[in-house]
């Protein structure tokens, strides 16, 4: 397979494999984090509001890795990481963060964020790997307890 990164358009073909990639990744979630995760709200349509508003990257066909990425004023933030369970331990992930850090550079962006679940604790540890730092603890509506921990990588 290659680890050629490609960018999805609005109204890609590959939007469903997308839409079934993150659902299949992220389902080991359910019954871990608490509020559920919003991967619930995404939609074909979503999705390609997504890829028209921002960028959604994947890697393989069909797609077994995919990102999305976000600019904002002070950061591209990174979302949606999500590898098939079936190439996990290839460096797909590391690919498109790498991707995500040439982003942010090409968009003069100093940095690059993204959130994961506090139960999520293996996450953790991948980004601090990866050379990400915590940056602030939140919660979401309705919570008083810290719900995401935010982390951030300098480019």
């Amino acid at each position: 397979m290659g680890v050629t990164p490609r960018r999805i358009e609005p109204n890609d073909p590959d939007l469903p494999d997308i839409l079934s990639l993150i659902q299949t990744a992220f389902a080991y979630m359910d019954g871990r984090i608490d509020p559920p995760s919003s991967m619930y709200q995404l939609t074909l349509e979503t999705l390609s509001k997504q890829a028209e508003a921002a960028e959604i990257w994947t890697i393989g066909w069909p797609p077994k890795a995919c990102v999305f990425l976000t600019p904002k004023a002070e950061c591209l933030y990174l979302g949606k990481l999500a590898v098939a369970s079936d190439t996990r331990g290839q460096g797909l992930a590391r690919r498109l963060i790498a991707l995500a850090e040439d982003r942010a550079r090409a968009l003069r962006l100093p940095r690059i964020d993204l959130q994961t679940r506090i139960e999520l604790t293996e996450n953790h540890s991948t980004f601090y790997a990866l050379g990400f730092h915590e940056t602030r603890r939140t919660a979401h509506a309705g919570y008083t307890r810290p719900t995401s921990i935010t982390f951030s990588k300098a480019v």
